[in-house]
C-alpha cells in the first residue's frame, strides 16, 4: 500500500443508529476484528456501532459484510442495510436493489413517502435455529428470569432469530432495569450459546411497541432494525398486537409490517448521511481479509 494513501468512508445512521461505510466492491480492503475496533473506537477513531464493508456479489448488487464495534461479525443489520440500499439507490436509480449479507439475500427499495423499505425475510422461531443451548417447544416464552425467584425483574422472554438471535422481554415500564448492566449479562447467557441482541419491550397500543436495545457485540443503541424486527413479529404471534406496528426507540420510530401470507417482515425507516471522511491505508496493510 501507498505510504500516506488513505481510504474514503461514509459516516451514516438510521435513528441515530451508526455506521462507517467502507466501498471494497473495485479494490481489495481487508477487515479483521482489530481493525473494526479500531475504526469503531469512539474516542480514538470515527466511532460507529457498526463497521459495513461493501464487496461485489455474483448474485446480488452488492455483499454487505458487518462488524460489530467490539469487531465481532454480524449477520444482518436492519439500519445499516436502509443505508447501503439508500446508496446503491442513488447509484442506480432503478426501483429496488439486492443486498446480499451474512443472513440471506435481502430486497429493499424507497416508499412514496421517501422511507426506505427493507424485506428482511422470514423469521425463525424453532429453538435450534434461534439458537439455544436445549430444546423448547414453544418459543414464544421460554423459562429465563432475572431477579427473585418469587418475583422476577424480568422473565419468560419470546425469543426468534432475524438474521441474528433475539430475545424480547415484555414489561410495563423500559427502566424497569439498567440494561447496561443486564444485557451484557443476558446476551452471554449460556442458553444463547450464540450470544443474543436482548430487549426490552413495552406494548403501548394494538399498533404500536415501544423498545430499548441491548445489542449483541455494540451495547446500548438508538435503534435497532431487526431488534424491532423481532418484537413486532413475536408481539403478532402472542397477539399483542396486529401485523402492522410502529416500533419507538430512543432515536425515532420504525415501522414494522408482518406480511401475509408468506410472513416476511418488512421494515420501513429513515436513513441520513453524517459526513464522509479519509482513514490512513496503513491501517488496512498487513491485515488478511
Amino acid at each position: 500500500m501507498t505510504a500516506g494513501a488513505t481510504i474514503s468512508f461514509r459516516k451514516m445512521n438510521g435513528l441515530g443508529n451508526d455506521f462507517v461505510v467502507l466501498d471494497a466492491r473495485t479494490r481489495e480492503l481487508p477487515m479483521t476484528p482489530e481493525i473494526a475496533r479500531a475504526i469503531g473506537d469512539r474516542k480514538k477513531g470515527v466511532g460507529c456501532d457498526q463497521v459495513v464493508v461493501l464487496r461485489p456479489a455474483r448474485d446480488a448488487d452488492v455483499f454487505m459484510e458487518i462488524r460489530n464495534r467490539d469487531g465481532s461479525r454480524v449477520g444482518a443489520c436492519g439500519n445499516a442495510t436502509r443505508c447501503v440500499a439508500d446508496i446503491l439507490l442513488q447509484e442506480t436509480g432503478g426501483a429496488q436493489v439486492l443486498i446480499r449479507t451474512d443472513a440471506g439475500l435481502l430486497v429493499a427499495g424507497r416508499r412514496d413517502d421517501g422511507l426506505i423499505e427493507v424485506d428482511m425475510g422470514m423469521p425463525k422461531f424453532d429453538w435450534q435455529d434461534i439458537p439455544l443451548a436445549e430444546e423448547f417447544r414453544d418459543t414464544r416464552g421460554i423459562e429465563l428470569q432475572v431477579g427473585p425467584i418469587d418475583d422476577p425483574v424480568l422473565h419468560t422472554p419470546a425469543v426468534v432469530n432475524v438474521g441474528n438471535p433475539h430475545a424480547i422481554f415484555w414489561v410495563d415500564d423500559l427502566e424497569v432495569t439498567d440494561l447496561s448492566r443486564t444485557g451484557p449479562l443476558l446476551e452471554n447467557h449460556p442458553i444463547f450459546p450464540e450470544g443474543a441482541n436482548i430487549s426490552l419491550c413495552k406494548v403501548e397500543a394494538p399498533d404500536h411497541l415501544s423498545l430499548k436495545v441491548w445489542e449483541r457485540g455494540a451495547g446500548l443503541t438508538k435503534a435497532c432494525g431487526t431488534a424491532a424486527c423481532a418484537a413486532a413479529v413475536c408481539a403478532a404471534r402472542k397477539r399483542l398486537t396486529g401485523r402492522d406496528v410502529r416500533v419507538t426507540l430512543p432515536g425515532g420510530d420504525l415501522f414494522i409490517r408482518c406480511r401475509e401470507p408468506d410472513d416476511h417482515i418488512l421494515m420501513a425507516g429513515p436513513v441520513e448521511y453524517e459526513f464522509e471522511g479519509e482513514l490512513p491505508e496503513e491501517l488496512f496493510s498487513g491485515a488478511a481479509a
